[in-house]
Order: structure tokens, then C-alpha cells, then sequence
């Protein structure tokens, strides 16, 4: 029952995660922070699919993860591979003749996105990320783990306002 339960939070978080994404972020263009702001960031800049960049950028993470961390690795993979699955399967789900205003958009995308997330870490899986940076990187610099998160969202943040910004 446990591994069942595990699934349908790593299949529903990321369908949560795809439609946030899709529904809110990519039609006005607005970010979000880690690997899957970063992901955006490619997609606006060169029409790339949001879900395979995201999955391109995490394999330097998740090969920090298979030495460094391997029940890490494990517990994440399927949720990085299902996240990035179902944001390109999802991707004309942007072409809904509704429009939500920049501001609405960033706040409802966040809400689907962080169910997504957190309803993963409830059950102890993610989509890797900027998490396992952060928790590398908490082990030399001795920074709470979520104030590393912060400041890396907010550098992806700013770095997307250099690039993608109109």
C-alpha cells in the first residue's frame, strides 16, 4: 500500500505541476524558480519543450544524487521523469481561449505547482532540483537549506528578468 500511495502522489503532483505550468506560466510567460524556472527560461528563449529542457537540465543534478545521494536519487527520479512527461503532454493545454492577468497567473501557477511539490515530499519523492543543490551545498556552506533555495529562485528569478523580460 505504501508504494501505491507513493505513485498516485508522484502521478497527481505532477499532472498538479504540468498544469500549473502549462495553464498559468508558459501563456504569459511568467517564471518560477530552480531547475523548473530554468527549464522556462530555455523554452521562452529558444522554443524549446519545457518538459524535455527541465529533464536536460537535471541530469547533472541527478548524477550529483547517484554518488552523492543515492536514496535521494531513487526517490526522485520518477517524479523528475512523470513531472517533465506531463509538461510537454500537457503543453496544448495553454491554447484555452481563457486569459488570467500576469499577477493572477503567477499566484494560481504557484498554488498547482507547490501542491505538486508538496504533495510529493509528503510522501517523501520530489522532483529533484534545486533541492539536492541545496542540500549539497548546506554541507560546506552551513546555510540553512531553505534559505539556499531561496537565494537560488530568486538569482533564477532575476536571471530570467535579464533574458526574458519584454
Amino acid at each position: 500500500m505504501p508504494y501505491f500511495m507513493k505513485a498516485v502522489a508522484i502521478l497527481v503532483g505532477s499532472m498538479s505541476i504540468a498544469l500549473g505550468i502549462n495553464t498559468f506560466l508558459l501563456p504569459n510567460k511568467v517564471l518560477d524558480g530552480g531547475i523548473i524556472g530554468l527549464g522556462l527560461i530555455i523554452s521562452y528563449l529558444l522554443n524549446t519543450n519545457a518538459g524535455f529542457t527541465i529533464m536536460v537540465l537535471s541530469i547533472p543534478i541527478f548524477a550529483l544524487a547517484w554518488f552523492k545521494y543515492r536514496s535521494y536519487f531513487f526517490n526522485s527520479l520518477h517524479g523528475m521523469l512523470l513531472s517533465s512527461f506531463f509538461i510537454d503532454l500537457f503543453h496544448n493545454v495553454n491554447q484555452v481561449p481563457i486569459k488570467f492577468s500576469p499577477i493572477l497567473s503567477s499566484f494560481t501557477g504557484g498554488v498547482f505547482i507547490g501542491f505538486g511539490i508538496g504533495l510529493m515530499l509528503r510522501f517523501e519523492t520530489s522532483t529533484g532540483g534545486t533541492d539536492l543543490l541545496a542540500q549539497y551545498f548546506s554541507e560546506f556552506i552551513k546555510i540553512n537549506v531553505g534559505i539556499i533555495i531561496l537565494i537560488m529562485a530568486v538569482f533564477v528569478i532575476c536571471l530570467g528578468g535579464l533574458f526574458v523580460s519584454t
